[in-house]
């Protein structure tokens, strides 16, 4: 793999805990205005250029050029400052007592366009189109994508005597998340790093699918505007933080259903037993712990359901997961629930939520919900190793990769 180190963007120290936001796709426009009311160095004012006004729409002019004139602002007024020098930085973060710590460099564009960046979910294109032009209009990747690698022993001695050393920032975020960042303590270690790397067969997207192919779709125009480029431009690369899969955790995503149709209860019920498990009653919240098993809220019981044997005994990777098991059995031929990504009457939610998250909102706007068991991290790599495409919403990572402490300019 072709991952090396780059000339950040960085905070200064003392900044770095203000600045630092949650990424800008996972919360509504609302939500994001909301948060940076009341801190005006949230890097959302750069990654959402919308809230820094009233009644804008993230697609419009006004957004882009006021995300790059913040994040000019930001730089100018020396909030931000630049590295005198390419480097390889280590970011951990620790939740709930489990720690995950990757390495902050920029991947290959080229790896990607071959595949050796391997993918597992299709990507929408109107939000490819405003991540573009966002990268485009800043000249800048504002948002770090979340890869993960198969454990690497040398990549390993070298992380963990790194980071040995004195972080760069150290701070607790909002959502009660350690961040720690280390920079690499010499050239040498970086080529270190960056040789390790090209001994990787394979780096996979954890999260952060929209990202990279607005980064590689604004890198092809780059290099469209310039047809001699030489492949070692900054635009050539995307910002990423690679994680070995050992220190991840995958969290189950969880459906919401808006309607049973014309079905009672218990005519919903048998359909399931039906087409799709056995049904059984639990005394309390079920959260499902082991594959082919689901939870299941209706009129205010949880029930536990137990997928047909017969339906998970596929070859195929994609088809022997949980998410498509329900689509292809339950949700599709039952409900009519076709593509999941788009239908009205479905929403999605991640597992971090919880089961009580469910349950509240069963009470206001939806009539059922279906816990699901987390997809493995094996699972992910086995469906991108071959190729294949996960159902949406397959994935929860926890904690995300905060915006705000690593730029990259392009």
């Amino acid at each position: 793999m072709n991952v090396k180190p780059f000339l950040a963007l960085m905070p200064k120290k003392e900044y770095a805990q203000k600045c630092a936001a949650l990424p800008y796709d996972v919360m509504s426009s609302a939500e994001a205005k909301e948060v940076a009311k009341a801190n005006p160095l949230s890097f959302l004012r750069v990654d959402r250029g919308e809230i820094n006004f009233d009644g804008v729409a993230f697609d419009d002019d006004k957004a882009y050029e006021a995300a790059t004139s913040r994040l000019k602002e930001l730089e100018d007024t020396g909030v931000y400052e630049a590295q005198a020098t390419p480097s390889f930085y280590f970011y951990r973060q620790v939740m709930n007592g489990r720690a995950q710590t990757g390495i902050v460099g920029v991947a290959s564009v080229d790896d990607y366009l071959s595949g050796k960046i391997k993918k597992h979910e299709l990507t929408r294109a109107d939000k490819e189109a405003d991540r573009i032009r966002h990268v485009k209009t800043c000249s800048a990747q504002t948002g770090p994508i979340f890869l993960l690698y198969k454990d690497d022993e040398a990549l390993q001695k070298l992380v963990e005597k790194e980071t040995e050393k004195e972080p760069a920032f150290d701070f607790v975020s909002d959502d009660g998340v350690r961040q720690t960042v280390w920079k690499s303590s010499s050239a040498e270690i970086d080529e270190k790093i960056r040789l390790a790397f090209e001994n990787i067969p394979a780096l996979y997207i954890a999260d952060g699918h929209h990202r990279a192919a607005s980064a590689v779709r604004a890198s092809l125009d780059k290099r469209a505007e310039n047809p001699n480029y030489s492949g070692k431009e900054e635009f050539n690369y995307f910002l990423s933080v690679s994680f070995p899969a050992s220190d991840l955790e995958i969290l189950p995503y969880n459906r919401l259903l808006k309607t049973l149709g014309e079905r009672t209860e218990e005519e919903f019920l048998q359909e399931i037993q039906n087409n799709l498990g056995e049904v059984q009653p639990v005394s309390e919240r079920f959260l499902p712990n082991t594959p082919h098993t689901a939870g299941l809220y209706l009129g205010g019981k949880w029930y536990c359901v137990r997928f047909h044997e017969r339906l998970c005994k596929a070859t195929d990777p994609v088809a022997r997961l949980d998410c498509e098991i329900l689509q292809k059995n339950f949700l599709s031929p039952v409900l009519g629930i076709n593509d999941p990504r788009t239908d009205k009457r479905i929403d999605f939610a991640g597992g971090i939520r919880g089961l009580a998250y469910l349950e509240e909102r069963c009470k206001t706007d939806c009539v059922a919900a279906i816990a699901m068991c987390a997809t493995s991290l094996q699972e992910l790599i086995d469906v991108a190793d071959g190729g294949g495409i996960m159902p949406p919403k397959s994935t929860w990572f926890e904690p995300k990769l905060l915006s705000g402490i690593f730029i990259h300019k392009i």
